[in-house]
């Protein structure tokens, strides 16, 4: 059976993990620290704060906005349920937008949905292929859309307009317009979790990015405490000699990483751009060569002159089918024991928010791009032999489908 995302763990990987377990510090330490410098080096930041998911850092970002209840926040509705859940946690209400054909959230849909109410906006760069930052960038500083801005924080009176926090899930390692995804906008979030081309096994990243008068080192500190408890000193901090004492400032959460996942992203973001990057590009490109020369495939775009994706996810259509056909092909691809996947059922599809009033009929391209899509396996350690099972036996399932 070829697994759809199995995590890159070899020696290397062993050898470091091991090290951290051996070194008596397993909690937040020494390797948190180096790890966030790591990250924020790579996306040319100043400041990471290394989290325990993704779905925590973008909690966190929106309470610390001040993000409530009569708040709105826009999100895509093309997305995993974790961008929603964080605005339903902060008492706000999700106010989802349809897609464009390359999956990313569509910034005149954006501009449209935009109330007095509207603080945040959660662009989501679907299967690592950055949105269109520099047009959403203009948005929010549109002075029309300033002047509709209702601060309500002194964080929000300090920003002065809608906060862009970027849902990098996928994404770590894009470019766009030459710059890397942790810098394109106010707040970017990024995860490491088991699937994630870059893993710590859980784990998230928030990178810091506001503009002046913000000082992102002293969010930085702010961060952190909210991420322990609002306690005033981490583990480590307390455990040095004569360094016991410490205090609460505020009521916060609990979503720090530790060093043993720490020690495993080390790892990986050293050799990150020369071999993991390098070995997903090349999976993209023989599927592409693949389905590119037949008409009933619909491959991604993952590269222009304006954006480079991450490769994390290759979302293959199929063109012509209906979500019971593509449904029926995959049945047929795991039968040849292969595994593939679908990214996302979309927002107003799921239960809980279908219950809540969304309706999929009102986001057409959310649900043309779902009832097509299937993900195909994209993993470091997938060889051009089991690449090339993955093609025939997708091309095998399309034939008996639609035969």
């Amino acid at each position: 059976m070829i697994p759809f995302s199995p995590p890159r763990i070899d020696d290397k990987t062993i050898e470091e993990v091991t090290a951290a377990l051996r070194s008596g510090w397993i909690t937040t330490g020494p390797r948190v620290k180096r790890l966030e410098e790591m990250v924020a080096q790579y996306c040319g930041i100043s400041h990471v704060v290394c989290v325990n998911s993704n779905s925590a850092g973008l909690e966190l970002m929106l309470r610390w906005y001040g993000v409530k209840e009569g708040d709105e926040v826009i999100i895509p509705a093309y997305t995993y349920t974790a961008t929603a859940n964080v605005v339903v946690h902060c008492g706000a209400t999700p106010v989802m937008v349809d897609v464009k054909d390359d999956f990313n959230i569509d910034v005149e849909k954006i501009r449209k949905a935009i109330t007095d109410r509207t603080k945040v906006i959660i662009p989501v760069d679907i299967a690592g292929y950055p949105c269109d930052y520099e047009e959403i960038n203009k948005l929010v500083r549109t002075p029309e859309i300033v002047k509709l801005f209702q601060s309500e924080t002194e964080e929000q009176q300090q920003l002065g307009r809608i906060l862009v926090l970027s849902d990098a899930a996928h994404s770590i390692g894009a470019y766009y317009r030459g710059k890397h995804t942790g810098g394109l906008t106010d707040v970017t979030v990024f995860s490491f979790h088991a699937v994630k081309n870059l893993t710590t096994a859980e784990g998230g990243a928030i990178c810091l990015n506001l503009p002046a008068p913000f000082d992102n080192g002293e969010l930085y500190k702010l961060l952190k405490t909210k991420s322990l408890h609002g306690q005033s000193k981490d583990a480590f901090s307390k455990m040095q000699i004569g360094n016991w004492r410490y205090d609460v400032l505020e009521a916060g959460y609990k979503c720090n990483m530790t060093d043993i996942l720490a020690a495993i992203g080390i790892v990986e973001l050293a050799r990150y751009d020369s071999e993991m990057l390098k070995r997903r590009k090349e999976i993209f490109d023989a599927y592409s060569q693949a389905f590119s020369d037949e008409a009933c495939y619909q491959v991604p775009v993952y590269e222009t002159k304006e954006k480079v994706s991450s490769y994390h996810v290759y979302p293959l259509r199929i063109k012509g089918i209906t979500e019971v056909q593509r449904d029926e092909i995959m049945q047929h691809i795991f039968e040849s024991e292969v595994a593939v996947n679908v990214h996302f059922i979309p927002l107003p599809m799921l239960s809980y928010y279908k219950n809540r009033g969304y309706q999929i009929a009102h986001y057409p391209v959310a649900y043309d791009n779902f009832s097509r899509e299937i993900s195909l396996p994209v993993y470091y350690d997938l060889t051009p032999e089991m690449v090339q099972m993955v093609i025939v036996a997708v091309k095998k399932a399309v034939a008996q489908v639609m035969k």
